[in-house]
């Protein structure tokens, strides 16, 4: 089975009891589900150059360190959304996991991401091609992408 590469909308979530994640080349996004009502003062967020942690009312949500917080948002008082940038050297890297070996995606959660962000990094290299029907074909882990469908 094959990812359709969607530059906005094409996002492959990796489920956790909490909520999801997903990413991008360049950005790591973690959406935690709140009760609804959940005001601003329910929720501490620690964030720091490499360290995240979040807690809704008391309760202890995430606490993780190696990343590089960018900023958090609470939505719709029903939603947490942090967004993490992936350093320069993991930049190009499909992350297996958000918590350091925690909240792993599934094999094939992974190969989906891992589709998505090659296709989202040749889109980036090669400007001038049109992607918009572009897919990898076969499995990715083994033999790596097929891209003989593309046109420039």
């Amino acid at each position: 089975m094959s990812a359709p590469f969607e530059e906005r909308s094409g996002v492959v979530p990796c489920g956790t009891p909490w909520g999801q994640w997903y990413q991008t080349l360049e950005e790591v996004f973690i959406e935690v589900q709140v009760p609804p009502g959940t005001r601003a003062q329910d929720i501490q967020c620690g964030l720091q150059s490499r360290h995240v942690a979040l807690s809704v009312g008391g309760r202890e949500i995430l606490k993780n360190s190696n990343f590089f917080v960018c900023v958090f948002f609470l939505e719709d008082r029903k939603m947490v959304r942090i967004v993490l940038t992936k350093t320069k050297r993991d930049a190009a890297n499909c992350w297996t996991s958000l918590l350091e070996s925690e909240y792993a995606a599934d094999p094939w959660v992974q190969d989906q991401m891992q589709r998505k962000l090659t296709l989202e990094r040749f889109q980036k290299e090669n400007p001038g091609f049109d992607f918009s029907g572009a897919e990898i074909s076969g499995n990715y882990t083994k033999g790596g992408p097929d891209f003989s469908n593309l046109e420039k």
